[in-house]
């Protein structure tokens, strides 16, 4: 899932650096993720793991690593968080 994620960040994060460089806890706000962006990544997620965020979930925190992204994907599909 972190890879996938990876690959929606690539395309729609519009981050200045290369997503591959990021480990999986880091703030992608730090590496230049606007909030704009973070609209187009939700979407995106969305789509790619047929989820729809509740608007309690629609949080910074929840965008703000991969690894946040993993855990509230997984628990949207009431997975196991990896």
């Amino acid at each position: 899932m972190n890879e996938r994620i990876r690959e929606i960040l690539a395309t729609h994060a519009r981050l200045p650096v290369d997503v591959s460089t990021l480990a999986d806890d880091a703030d992608l706000y730090q590496a230049g993720m606007t909030s704009h962006a973070s609209v187009n990544v939700m979407l995106a997620l969305e789509d790619a793991f047929d989820v729809e965020f509740p608007d309690q979930m629609l949080t910074r925190s929840v965008f703000a690593s991969i690894s946040a992204m993993a855990e509230a994907v997984s628990s949207l599909r009431g997975e196991p968080a990896a």
